[in-house]
């Protein structure tokens, strides 16, 4: 008895040595060996953990956009745990069942498609549904034949054959991202807290929204140049608009998941580096007395006006480039919601529960992406790169048009709000406002900001619509 005893004591021992991060480390099938493009191992963890710590401070110490950065970390850091991935996101075991419950046979999906005779593809290390669909066909034709009798589900799914899938929460968290649910239902939320009023009152500043979205077509040029075909120079080049939520809706839409984890770092990580990036460019490219420059008070907007606006645009939209809608329409909603002041209580949802519940599932699951076999690439150091191009541009972009529009107008434009066209609302905005102050303490550009600032929400939409459109 107490040999038996200890026996068990040993094997229990044994088991809970072996559940830990010390012993399972990274995840053997998932490190990617069939193209050979990681190596590292746990050193490659723990390089993430200490970005992810990085990241942490920002957010807590800096106060850089620490609304989504702050869950973006903390997701970088839970999934780079050694051994914490096959539990976030399973295994990727599968578990077969006779019609009396009984365990036929268990294993990776590499295990049993060798024990049924189906090839097994890991060919990019991360998706593996042609794999499944092989097996679950084969046991499909076995079972029709008379050879075998199974019964389970899949992804809760009841089959009369099928498997029992080993996924952990993060794999079905994620599908809010992977079937591209959640970018569009922030933009909910940003449209119920947008006030267009700005911009409906100067309409010009429309154009420096638009021109502000240069940088996403110089950085997809120089995407196309070192090697990215059009769908991923698409999805990277839009970090150029500053807009979480339009890039990973894009690189989504362009079939290039294995590029958002590094695309959604980078887009989410300028936003938060916004009053560290634009003011040494709006300094570079705007004069002292340029920056000096008061711009006259906005006129009012009407209720009537704010009302007909997202609509209309909706409508020309829609009709023009309806691949832009599923954004811009969710955008426009939100703000038809809260300008309209008949519902309330959805126009607050949109604004505070429904939009923080969204960017915590959005920011922590698409740091769970940045694991280091998937992250730690080379790719990801061009998409980096590239992306610091395309927000830099962005702002030289609407700081020049900017500039025109002062000399056109004789002085009128102060050429710094040129650089709050990238979406990164409000904080472009501030940054533009601040800047303007440091010259001039009695000089107030929030308000003039906010109108390029919007537009160049709609702007980032419009020229994902644009890239969809022509190469998705």
């Amino acid at each position: 008895m107490n040999s038996l005893f200890l026996a068990n004591i040993g094997e229990s021992l044994k088991n809970l040595w072996d559940s830990t991060g010390f012993k399972t480390a990274v995840p053997d099938y998932y490190l990617m060996e069939a193209n050979g493009a990681y190596g590292l191992g746990i050193w490659g963890e723990l390089i993430m953990l200490i970005i992810a710590g990085f990241l942490v401070f920002l957010a807590i110490a800096k106060k850089f956009e620490p609304n989504l950065l702050l869950a973006i970390a903390f997701g970088m850091f839970i999934i780079n745990i050694p051994g914490a991935y096959s539990i976030l996101y399973g295994t990727g075991g599968y578990t077969f069942s006779d019609e009396l419950g009984n365990i036929v046979c268990s294993g990776t999906l590499s295990d049993l498609c060798e024990k049924f005779g189906v090839v097994y593809n890991n060919t990019d290390g991360v998706t593996l549904q042609a794999s499944f669909d092989a097996l679950f066909a084969r046991i499909k034709d076995l079972a029709a034949s008379g050879d075998l009798s199974f019964y389970g589900s899949v992804d809760n799914i009841t089959y009369t054959y099928g498997i029992i899938a080993n996924k952990g929460l993060f794999y079905y968290l994620y599908k809010g991202v992977d079937w591209v649910i959640f970018p569009p239902l922030i933009f909910l939320g940003i449209g119920a807290m947008t006030d267009f009023g700005p911009l409906i009152a100067n309409p010009k500043s429309l154009l420096l929204g638009a021109a502000a979205q240069f940088g996403i077509f110089i950085t997809f040029i120089g995407a196309l140049l070192l090697g990215f075909d059009e769908a991923g120079a698409s999805s990277i080049a839009i970090i150029g608009g500053a807009d979480g939520p339009t890039a990973i809706y894009l690189t989504q839409k362009m079939g290039q998941s294995d590029l958002l984890p590094a695309i959604a770092i980078a887009a989410y990580s300028y936003m938060a580096l916004v009053p560290v990036i634009q003011p040494p460019i709006m300094k570079l490219l705007t004069t002292k007395k340029e920056r000096l420059i008061k711009m006259e008070q906005l006129r009012p907007v009407s209720k009537k006006e704010k009302i007909i606006f997202p609509i209309i645009v909706t409508g020309v939209v829609g009709i023009i480039l309806p691949s832009a809608l599923p954004l811009l329409g969710m955008l426009m909603l939100g703000n038809l919601i809260k300008e309209s002041g008949v519902v309330p209580r959805l126009s607050n949802t949109a604004q505070n529960e429904l939009i923080n519940i969204i960017t915590i599932f959005l920011g922590v699951t698409v740091g769970t992406k940045a694991f280091a076999p998937i992250f730690l690439q080379l790719s990801t150091l061009k998409i980096i790169v590239l992306g610091v191009v395309a927000f830099s541009c962005g702002t030289a972009g609407g700081l020049l048009l900017g500039k025109l529009m002062c000399k056109l107008t004789k002085g009128k434009i102060n050429p710094l709000i040129g650089a709050a066209g990238v979406s990164a609302v409000p904080m472009a905005a501030r940054v533009a406002h601040d800047v303007g102050r440091k010259e001039d303490p009695n000089n107030y550009l929030l308000m003039h900001a906010m109108g390029p600032n919007v537009a160049g929400v709609i702007g980032s939409a419009v020229v994902a619509g644009v890239l969809i459109a022509m190469f998705a």
